[in-house]
């Protein structure tokens, strides 16, 4: 790692010395930035040998097409000769000698010639695509490659990206453009969803009901999943799949670029789809099953029976003669045991085979898959759910509920790809939520997703070869156009590529970034529709010696200037520059751009009550906010869709702060979430009450808070007026609702609410 670095500062230096550019993603293992560059004009020929496979010549086909579409030049694709190699050319060979494995290449950038070389044509593809990389971004521009030396090859073997086209159908121009985003990154296996309960998109010959009912869902949920109570339907029918000939010609495509598919059909659970077209395979073979018309998880799961065994290994030897890749993902997640405790069948099948619970027999299913799979010379890859009741045999677990199943089925010595939610789904919020499309939930950043290591810690060093490599994966329930998919994938999919091709060790993400922010235009030709996050403002709050409160801004676009207001204009170049924190006085709403298209606009309530600190009389807050800061840290909840603002409180709320000397207090107010369906029922009664001994209180309010069970979620604000009040403590108490109702989902289930500061004026 240190030849690494040393390279890094070297390639920088030569930067500043011959203006070249190295804004290559993923970085070489090894890079040597050299002067000059290699000019390409018409007479530039790709060599390669006569006697090489068809392979290299499609590699050598491919590139010239890249260059093609990318820079208007035409390159011939010639058979190698001596005379040739001496010449102004480009030359992609294969050495056997090379110890670098199947991806590994070596690339040699002189003014005089460009070579390229690799132990198979795998390697001289992503040799290729760093030569892509290296040209110039604009048609109009020399079309030359700065000169340099790279020795390179990933780190891990299993470099993946992951589409949901269940939830929402992708079309195939779609998915083949998604490959080449893959390919052009490095990544060589594309995982594709294609079962779900919300959907079936593959064409399964002898089952054709699959497709005519199973991919076919009747309408759509409107909104977030709790957005609404009740639930809101968009009453459009949606659906599509992918015929057998159009999985073979994009599984010809991938091929082309080194990209391997995993088919994924889900089972036991997410089978909702299936069962509505052949309802027989349940565990109530009468019911009525419907393809899913919202999201989550659902009791009704294939039942394990031998119909069902026979109809599995019928869809999987037909998806096994559409997709060649040595794995076929069999889910294994999130299964509800509802309906096998339900079912006699399932009961007895349990005793009949000795095993003790529901989980067992979930292991017994993906056994019996896995055994069918295995005879036909593959492997099966499940989440980490397969773990429960005991892991299959030759099973390869995918963790995404952390890292824990990864720990756990390396320690077993089972393969593992890592794909830890917190880090590796990107169908979470990358910047405000208050302002971002839809999404799931959670918060993603960019610098965070290039910030995970995926081998973990914990493991040993033989345990830790276990670990194949690094997935991100992207479900769709709120991505409905491929448009969307790619504001939500990229760029962090491209920063997930980097971290799976780099040598391990430290890694600077100023660095990538500043190589992402020269890169990303590369995407627009395409087009891609990528988020435009790495160049936000993010602000944060402190307070100076004097107590006031402080405004620090700051951005992942590091060598961009910063530009302000702070009287509700919109800022320009001309405004204020941003040099160090801003003092805010009063309460405050702040606007900042950059050149580069950064934008922030948050506003800061200064009050009485800033920064003071408060106690809770029961823990009930504590959960949520465990260092008794949020209530009084002047950032209000924008949105019931970003939950970090809010604290929860479980039980009822009894919280007193201390404003640490007696004065006057005029106003005390803060906000409810309202969202039912969640179980986050506003408080059914509030008061608040103020003294200054903190013994003797005086009341303000203590009243009922109104509110419409039905209808979207909402902030409710409660209000305490004081006319001309002295006080240095200020108490708020508030009683929770109790358990819903009858008629909610969760009916007798204990309800929550959510508060997020406590503004006292």
């Amino acid at each position: 790692m240190k030849y690494l670095l040393f390279c890094l500062l070297f390639s920088f230096s030569a930067f500043a010395q011959t203006n070249n550019q190295y804004n290559l993603i993923p970085f070489p293992a090894r890079f040597v930035g050299q002067d000059g560059q290699f000019t390409l004009t018409a007479s530039t020929r790709i060599l390669v040998s006569p006697a090489t496979d068809a392979t290299v010549r499609a590699v050598a086909q491919t590139f010239a097409s890249q260059v093609k579409a990318a820079n208007g030049l035409s390159l011939a694709v010639v058979p190698a000769s001596t005379a040739l190699a001496k010449g102004a050319n480009i030359s992609l060979a294969i050495n056997k000698k090379l110890a670098l494995g199947d991806e590994g290449y070596k690339l040699t950038i002189t003014s005089g010639r460009v070579t390229a070389e690799a132990s198979t044509s795998k390697g001289l593809f992503y040799a290729a695509q760093t030569m892509r990389q290296l040209l110039p971004l604009s048609q109009s521009a020399p079309l030359t490659m700065p000169a340099c030396a790279i020795t390179d090859k990933p780190r891990y073997g299993y470099r993946g990206l992951h589409l949901d086209a269940s939830r929402h159908f992708m079309p195939v121009a779609f998915v083949k453009k998604y490959i080449d985003l893959m390919a052009m990154h490095k990544q060589n296996t594309f995982h594709w969803h294609l079962t779900d309960d919300q959907g079936w998109r593959i064409e399964i010959k002898k089952y054709p009901k699959l497709t005519q009912i199973g991919s076919k869902r009747a309408e759509t949920l409107i909104g977030q999943y709790s957005q609404n109570y009740p639930q809101q339907y968009d009453g459009k029918p949606h659906g599509g799949f992918y015929t057998q000939a159009e999985i073979r010609d994009v599984v010809r495509y991938a091929q082309s670029r080194f990209v391997t598919i995993v088919p994924e059909i889900e089972m036991p659970g997410h089978a909702l789809a299936a069962l509505a077209a052949y309802p027989e395979l349940g565990c109530e073979p009468t019911k009525a099953y419907q393809v899913a018309t919202k999201w989550g998880v659902f009791d009704d799961v294939f039942c394990p029976s031998d119909k069902t065994f026979g109809f599995l290994q019928d869809v999987i030897t037909e998806v096994m003669t559409l997709f060649p890749g040595k794995y076929i993902h069999i889910g294994g997640d999130e299964c509800p045991k509802t309906a096998w405790k339900n079912s006699a069948f399932c009961q007895e099948l349990m005793k009949k085979n000795n095993l003790k619970d529901e989980h067992e027999l979930q292991s017994y299913f993906i056994r019996r898959i896995e055994k069918f799979v295995n005879s036909k010379g593959r492997a099966i890859i499940g989440w980490d759910e397969i773990l429960e009741g005991g892991l299959a045999p030759n099973a390869t677990v995918m963790s995404w509920r952390g890292t824990a199943g990864g720990i756990a089925a390396a320690k077993q010595k089972h393969a593992v790809i890592m794909t830890p939610g917190e880090t590796c789904y990107l169908d979470h919020y990358q910047g405000n939520p208050a302002t971002e499309p839809l999404a799931i939930g959670g918060y993603l950043p960019l610098d965070q997703v290039y910030g995970y290591e995926p081998t973990p810690a914990e493991l040993s060093p033989a345990e830790q070869n276990y670990v194949l490599g690094v997935q991100g994966n992207v479900w769709t329930e709120y991505m409905p156009t491929s448009e969307d998919v790619e504001y939500m994938v990229f760029p962090r999919a491209i920063a997930l590529a980097e971290i799976a091709w780099m040598p391990k060790g430290p890694r600077n993400f100023e660095d990538f970034a500043q190589r992402l922010k020269n890169h990303l235009p590369r995407l627009n030709p395409i087009p891609v529709n990528y988020a435009k996050r790495l160049f936000d403002i993010t602000a944060t709050t402190q307070p100076n010696e004097q107590g006031q409160l402080q405004v620090k801004l700051s951005k992942l676009d590091s060598d961009s200037q910063i530009f302000y207001t702070t009287n509700g204009k919109e800022p320009n170049e001309r405004s204020n520059q941003y040099i160090g924190p801003i003092t805010l006085t009063k309460t405050t709403t702040l606007r900042a751009m950059t050149p580069t298209g950064g934008q922030l606009t948050q506003t800061f309530t200064l009050h009485k009550g800033k920064n003071k600190s408060y106690t809770f009389a029961t823990p009930t807050g504590n959960k949520s906010d465990p260092n008794s800061t949020k209530l009084t840290d002047g950032v209000r909840g924008e949105t019931p869709r970003d939950r970090r603002q809010w604290v929860n409180f479980f039980g009822d709320m009894d919280v007193t702060v201390d404003l640490g000397d007696i004065t006057s207090v005029t106003k005390v107010s803060l906000n409810f979430l309202k969202v039912i369906l969640d179980k986050s029922f506003p408080p059914t009664s509030v008061s608040i009450a103020i003294s200054r001994d903190g013994q003797d209180y005086k009341e303000a309010i203590d009243q009922p808070v109104k509110y419409e069970l039905t209808g979207p979620w909402d902030i409710l604000p409660v209000v305490a007026d004081f006319k001309t009040a002295r006080a240095r403590y200020v108490r708020i108490r508030a009683k929770n609702a109790g358990v819903c109702p009858n008629d909610h989902p969760n009916a007798g289930e204990k309800t929550y609410f959510a508060t997020d500061e406590i503004v006292v004026e």
